[in-house]
């Protein structure tokens, strides 16, 4: 009977697996969950799965831009073992920058996991340096992210980082901004009751209420007339939003989302013979605040537009209206009684082009609004 000799060879010791390379990449739609979840823990304090809710206006806001491609998308950052510690939530806009088109970036979150994510938060505040971008901007940074901006070649812009507001029924107007933090100041009965007290203040010191502006009136008008006042307004400005219609009517949409701020409504500003001289975009909720987003006027009709729109929020029983402050409407908006200025939220620019940084630092610029971050509903719920 014959034997079979077999070679035996041993089992080679067990090797773990190596993890994966650490670094950045483009945010995909299987991200969203986790963007979500770290969003939840990073900006509402709450670490647990992220509602269906927030996970669609992620994709519907970060995904759906007419101008999305992945390069010009969010960004994340993947540890070793091939986990998100961090992300920055980008928009692409298009602009007309000293006559030439370019996309540039909105950066909406800066979001970093504690501590693990340090290491990964450097390596995105470095994917954003003005050396690598056309033009890349955010309008709500806090100090850190300020503090990186400046760190990379990036400009802060003061007068936009300071929010105006203009107090139109001054009990009511300080109950609707408290409740922001306190949600029951806010509620029917308390800023019914105020409103009453401020009728009759108002009646005793009228100066709380905004004089009209003779021969100007105010008419409803539809979003789709703001953009066509739009183009010839902001061509005095080297740096402002292209806003194609494709665009505008993008944008228009995803703001009309945040239904906390109220419907989103436009106002023509008219001469007495017809002629448009402004228009103003904003966000009502009724007897509450009025949250202006653009304001946009014919070249030395500030100071009409603007004493018309308060005269017409006031007329339209607001309590409060606020709005980015902007240079060219600075001197227009600081001649109205009840006004005051806070701090919103760094406004911060990076660019790599030299053109577009002398417009910046020379206020030549036209941004805010649907031209920024205002409208979206990550800055007011979730």
């Amino acid at each position: 009977m014959g034997i079979e000799l077999r070679k035996i060879v041993p089992h080679p010791p067990s090797i773990a697996e190596p993890p994966c390379p650490a670094g950045t990449r483009s945010m995909k739609r299987t991200d969203i969950p986790t963007i979500g979840r770290l969003f939840s823990k990073v900006f509402r304090s709450r670490d647990g799965a992220a509602g269906q809710d927030l996970c669609r206006y992620i994709e519907a806001v970060f995904f759906g831009s007419p101008f999305y491609a992945p390069e010009q998308g969010s960004i994340v950052h993947e540890n070793g073992n091939g986990d998100i510690d961090s992300a920055i939530l980008s928009l692409p806009m298009e602009f007309d920058a000293r006559g030439r088109r370019l996309v540039a970036r909105l950066l909406c979150a800066f979001m970093v996991d504690g501590k693990a994510g340090a290491a990964g938060a450097a390596r995105l505040a470095r994917s954003v340096r003005a050396a690598r971008q056309d033009l890349c901007f955010s309008d709500s940074s806090s100090p850190v992210s300020a503090d990186h901006c400046v760190a990379g070649g990036g400009v802060i812009l003061p007068i936009q980082s300071l929010e105006w507001q203009r107090f139109l029924r001054p009990l009511a107007a300080a109950a609707v901004l408290a409740g922001r933090r306190i949600p029951i100041l806010r509620a029917p009965l308390v800023v019914g009751a105020l409103r009453l007290i401020d009728g009759a203040t108002r009646r005793l010191s009228p100066s709380s209420k905004p004089p009209r502006m003779p021969g100007c009136r105010v008419q409803t008008a539809s979003p789709c007339e703001f953009l066509r006042c739009a183009a010839p307004m902001l061509e005095r400005f080297s740096l402002r939003p292209a806003w194609s219609k494709s665009e505008f009517d993008w944008l228009v949409t995803v703001a009309s989302m945040n239904e906390t701020l109220g419907a989103l409504q436009c106002r023509k500003v008219l001469r007495e013979d017809g002629r448009t001289i402004g228009a103003f975009l904003f966000f009502g909720r009724p007897k509450g605040m009025a949250s202006v987003l653009n304001v946009i006027c014919d070249e030395g009709r500030e100071a009409d537009v603007t004493a018309a729109m308060f005269a017409c929020l006031d007329a339209e029983g607001y309590a409060v209206a606020t709005g980015m402050a902007q240079p060219f409407l600075m001197n227009a908006i600081s001649r109205q009684r009840w006004l005051c200025f806070r701090h919103r939220g760094y406004f911060c620019i990076v660019t790599r082009h030299a053109d577009i940084r002398e417009a910046v630092l020379s206020g030549d610029i036209y941004i805010g609004g649907l031209a920024s971050e205002s409208w979206s509903r990550l800055l007011t719920d979730f």
